[in-house]
């Protein structure tokens, strides 16, 4: 049963008491009676769809007649067939016009009935009531926000793809498949950029492949907008998983050996532990300072080493969230750590630059006692912002910012070569990184132009730079598994891929 409104501003009731008799078929074939007002009954055949003018092929009778002059009781014996609603839409009637203007003073109609004939007129005529906004079907709203997003000019970065968290780590990528099983080629170097993301609203810190092999195309960006995302680095480029767990800038992150979780060091004075597949904490760790490098101990991974704006370096363990070891070096910042091989040994750098500076530029530990084993590494008044280790060899590398790399012995006493530096690149107070290729035949470094400088190991010369940003280039890293693909950072908060 379907009551009709009329409204109090309408015709006189001898106008509206002149009414035809119209007959129309439901959908079982039987006739129904509908009283509909005279002017409307001739205005349009009655069961016509909406849209169609002459109403050959409606089989349904409207649904919905605006008719003056009567009130809501007067029309309570009519009645209307049962019509499947789900397989028409309703065609209102011509509005007569003394009953046009219904809105107070001051409000206009939101929606104006035809002023001629029923083609192309809506489903249902709302009137705005002040205050009050008409409704607006569900369909209807749908499509508006298809033909707006159709209009927008596309994102460069795609949302987190929340469903594909629990597959993380159980699907290996196309990408990497054809690469497992196989032993490391030489390195070939990329040459263009195949993927460009905006990845970050602020200065992108970091960038690590997945050192799980089967899971080596997922890559980790941590970034000062207090978020660390993982990333479907040598596929599709989209984002698959996002932390935001931090209250303040995140400096630096990294994989654990088994792939499964991201330890991240943040200015909120903490260390997390997140899980990768659902993106929630695992454990936080308050360090009292603000952390700025960590290091997982390579034949424990349940420990790990972490520094920052403090004189001293923890060691943390996982299982009991407490400090096993503490190391006082006597410096103000710590800007890196490194384990040498076996993990018995670590080296830090510092931001300590003075006249004995070559006291405390790079030390050497032992992780087992806290015993400085070397403090007279480095005798340049230049501070080391990275480290890297050679993969095959003893030796590792310190970014500094003389604008060079120097090249140690990872054995003691851990003597500076000398004879051979890595140089044409710029540093310019950025922590900018450097990285070897797996195989060691490569040297990659970002610099504050924004290029990509590759060094060879042995000659130390130059042999590509690409420009790769419009800013700093903060780090650069080679992908464990496929040959010729890398990732880059700058300080805008871009991330490129880069491939053959």
């Amino acid at each position: 049963m379907i009551s009709l409104v009329a409204y109090e501003n309408s015709d006189s009731e001898d106008d509206t008491t002149k009414a035809a008799k119209t007959v129309c078929p439901d959908s079982e074939g039987e006739d129904s009676q509908l009283l509909v007002p005279s002017d409307v009954a001739a205005a349009k055949p009655l069961g016509a769809r909406h849209g169609d003018a002459s109403g050959s092929n409606a089989s349904l009778c409207p649904a919905y007649v605006s008719q003056s002059g009567k009130t809501d009781g007067q029309y309570r014996g009519l009645t209307f067939p049962n019509f499947p609603f789900g397989d028409f839409s309703f065609t209102p009637c011509p509005v007569p016009a003394s009953s046009q203007n219904l809105t107070g003073p001051g409000q206009s109609s939101r929606l104006q009935p035809p002023s001629s004939g029923l083609v192309g007129a809506p489903k249902r005529p709302q009137f705005a009531v002040g205050g009050v906004r008409p409704y607006i079907p569900k369909r209807q709203r749908l499509l508006q926000v298809g033909e707006c997003d159709s209009q927008a000019v596309p994102c460069t970065e795609a949302p987190p793809t929340r469903s594909l968290g629990p597959r993380l780590l159980t699907e290996v990528s196309e990408s990497v498949r054809p690469y497992l099983g196989r032993r490391y080629s030489k390195t070939e170097l990329p040459r263009c950029a195949r993927l460009h993301l905006q990845a970050h609203q602020g200065p992108v810190n970091t960038v690590q492949w997945c050192p799980v092999p089967q899971f080596s195309h997922l890559l980790l960006s941590a970034s000062m907008d207090k978020t660390v995302k993982v990333w479907d680095g040598a596929g599709s480029g989209r984002c698959v998983q996002m932390c935001c767990s931090h209250t303040g800038a995140v400096k630096d992150a990294c994989w654990t050996p088994c792939g499964t979780r991201i330890l991240s060091g943040s200015f909120d004075s903490t260390a997390r532990l997140s899980d990768v597949e659902t993106g929630q904490q695992v454990s936080s760790l308050n360090s009292q300072f603000k952390v700025t490098s960590l290091a997982i101990q390579p034949s424990d991974p349940n420990v790990f080493l972490c520094g920052g704006f403090s004189a001293e370096v923890k060691a943390w363990d996982l299982r009991s969230s407490k400090v096993v070891r503490s190391y006082q070096a006597g410096i103000q910042q710590t800007l890196d750590i490194l384990f040498l091989a076996g993990g018995k040994e670590f080296v830090t750098s510092s931001d300590a630059v003075s006249r004995d500076s070559a006291e405390r530029t790079l030390i050497a530990w032992d992780f087992q006692t806290t015993a400085k084993v070397s403090n007279q590494i480095f005798h340049e008044r230049y501070t080391c912002p990275s480290l890297a280790l050679h993969p095959t060899e003893d030796a590792f590398v310190a970014q500094t910012n003389g604008n060079y790399i120097a090249l140690f012995s990872a054995q003691r006493p851990f003597r500076m070569n000398k004879k051979k530096r890595y140089e044409g690149h710029k540093v310019e107070g950025y922590a900018v990184g450097c990285e070897f290729s797996p195989d060691g035949f490569l040297l990659a470094t970002g610099s504050s132009c924004g290029a990509i400088h590759f060094y060879n190991h042995q000659s130390a010369r130059t042999i590509k730079t690409l420009q790769a940003h419009k800013q700093a280039c903060i780090c650069v890293t080679l992908h464990p598994v496929i040959p010729a693909v890398a990732a880059t950072c700058d300080w805008g908060g871009e991330i490129k891929i880069w491939s053959v």
